[in-house]
């Protein structure tokens, strides 16, 4: 089946990236707004009969980023593309996944419902906040995972270096665990009491930190408040020095600032677009997953395996 790369707004040059990997050309489109912000989609080559790939991470503004998934994906069902995937490197509202309290949202599953009912016929992401979330998909969904782009990254900074594996929650153990086995490294827990909706105070480390460089894993970091917390705990309890690897750097408020300020280094992948202020931050790194999207691409183009990338 051909196979065509179609580009939303989010996430250009991850989408020009995969795209070179493959050896193949974006989509023509015109994706735009209408003075009222509405958005208005033109397919410009023929896809009829085509695998179709939208990339499009619904970041910031995840209103606007998601909207311009959804009418996309229109646009090609409407265009007779045999097979339609959306790619969400971020897949936006995947933090409200439950009910936290009565008469509140499970907005993940919505988003999948919109996506699903928009004409996709599978997804691809990565790093999902929760992995109960592909359960929300009635269609094909493909979880890809970071890690190994990252945990080459951590092996080349830290050679023969004394590691250890941090997870910022309880809720991030088995995470912590996975990058560990990788490296053959001990793990420890940061126990926080979180005292309002995006802040976090750090009680206790569970663990022995002293005389190691300790390595914070996550999937998000947002504000940042949770793990410069964590850093500070660290740095307080003998760690020699931290840094924190994440998958998603959605980076708001002041998440660039803290960091700046802090003595920790930050690892974050290219699967949102990172904003001036951002690349301008000394202890913030980037590192691509556009070669593992472009990977998984392929194969569920030729009908092959998608997990055995991570075997």
């Amino acid at each position: 089946m051909g196979m065509k790369i179609l580009s939303g707004n989010s996430n250009r040059p991850l989408a020009d990236a995969i795209a070179k990997y493959l050896n193949i050309s974006l989509l023509k489109a015109d994706i735009k707004r209408f003075n009222d912000e509405e958005v208005w989609v033109e397919v410009q080559e023929n896809v009829r009969g085509e695998d179709v790939f939208i990339i499009q991470p619904t970041s910031y503004p995840a209103n606007d980023t998601l909207m311009e998934l959804l009418v996309s994906i229109d646009a090609l069902r409407r265009a007779s593309a045999r097979r339609i995937t959306a790619v969400l490197p971020y897949f936006g509202y995947a933090r409200q996944d439950r009910k936290p309290g009565p008469r509140t949202p499970i907005s993940a599953k919505l988003v999948a419902n919109l996506v699903t009912k928009a004409g996709a016929d599978r997804v691809l992401t990565m790093d999902l906040h929760a992995g109960q979330i592909q359960g929300f998909f009635d269609i094909p969904t493909d979880n890809l995972y970071a890690m190994p782009v990252l945990v080459r990254d951590l092996k080349e900074k830290f050679d023969d270096k004394p590691v250890t594996i941090v997870s910022p929650d309880v809720g991030g153990v088995v995470r912590a665990r996975a990058y560990a086995k990788r490296i053959d490294a001990p793990i420890a827990i940061i126990d926080k009491r979180r005292e309002a909706a995006g802040l976090s105070e750090v009680m206790h480390i569970v663990g022995d930190v002293k005389g190691t460089h300790c390595i914070l894993v996550d999937d998000i970091v947002d504000t940042a408040g949770t793990i410069c917390n964590a850093a500070k705990a660290l740095a307080e309890a003998g760690a020699l020095s931290v840094s924190a690897y994440v998958a998603h750097g959605v980076l708001s408020g002041p998440a660039v600032e803290r960091i700046t300020n802090s003595d920790m280094k930050l690892v974050i992948t290219d699967s949102i677009q990172a904003n001036e202020a951002v690349l301008n931050c000394p202890n913030i790194s980037i590192v691509t997953v556009a070669p593992l999207l472009a990977e998984a691409i392929n194969r569920i183009n030729h009908e092959t395996s998608v997990s055995s990338l991570f075997e």
